[in-house]
């Protein structure tokens, strides 16, 4: 008997430190959980475009609807990087190396706005055509955003704000108008299963609704029916979220209430 307690003592040590070493753990105040916020994986949405989109100094009449973008979120998580550049086509953006620094942003979420100075006459260099390297183009911003894990979101060229004497928009006759560069677009966006915001569709609507006298306070300056002043581009702004969260859902719990 004596010789079974010795052989039992040290298991019954065993037990006792295991229980004061659970006791002791439970005792400890319990791990801090994350908060949602905390948890949450910062988003970078970079734009890219033409002079209705890009960032412009404090002192210009200038606005682009890029500049009204990130002010639209509650969540700190989102960051606006704005690589949209006056004068710039799909074709001039990329020959000048303005996408490949766009991708070294490392994306989560890219919005592509092009088509005003793809429109220009075809002895313009930046100039594309609408059905041939214009939807190319838009094909290489697709698959390479892909390629580095970002979500591509087009989003067509909004109107110049030129009516008929009915108070509605017309475009030039030809390949050459606004509406075919967003018809192609949104052909592109079919074909690659690739969500896009038609601002062209939004923006004349919105022009035709408030006239010709009304979508002349829109502009930066007297007889510019293309660029805008900050009215025009916070209202530009306004119309792409409207879009924007039925495109990427999961930037749709992260804005501000309205």
């Amino acid at each position: 008997m004596t010789m079974k307690i010795r052989y039992l003592l040290p298991c019954v040590f065993t037990l006792t430190a295991v229980l004061a070493g659970w006791q002791a753990f439970a005792q400890e105040p319990a791990a801090s959980v994350p908060t949602t916020q905390e948890s949450s994986k910062a988003i970078r949405l970079v734009l890219v475009g033409d002079s209705t989109v890009c960032n412009y100094p404090d002192k210009s009449p200038n606005r682009g609807w890029g500049q009204f973008i990130e002010e639209k979120f509650a969540d700190k998580s989102v960051t606006v990087i704005n690589r949209a550049a006056s004068g710039r086509s799909t074709k001039s953006f990329i020959s000048e190396g303005r996408w490949k620094k766009a991708l070294a942003d490392k994306p989560d979420i890219v919005l592509i706005q092009f088509g005003h100075n793809d429109s220009h006459a075809t002895t313009r260099p930046e100039a594309t055509d609408p059905e041939k390297d214009y939807k190319e183009n838009l094909r290489k911003y697709i698959d390479e955003s892909r390629a580095i894990g970002a979500m591509p979101i087009l989003v067509t060229p909004m109107v110049r704000r030129i009516f008929d004497e009915h108070g509605k928009i017309i475009e030039p006759e030809g390949p050459r108008g606004l509406d075919v560069y967003a018809s192609s677009m949104k052909a592109v966006g079919s074909e690659k299963n690739v969500p896009v915001i038609d601002l062209y569709s939004m923006s004349k609507a919105l022009a035709e609704k408030i006239g010709p006298e009304a979508s002349l306070e829109l502009a930066n300056k007297k007889g510019d029916s293309t660029h805008f002043n900050e009215k025009g581009a916070r209202a530009m702004a306004g119309l792409v979220m409207q879009e924007l969260p039925s495109a990427a859902p999961q930037l749709k719990p992260l804005l501000k209430a309205q």
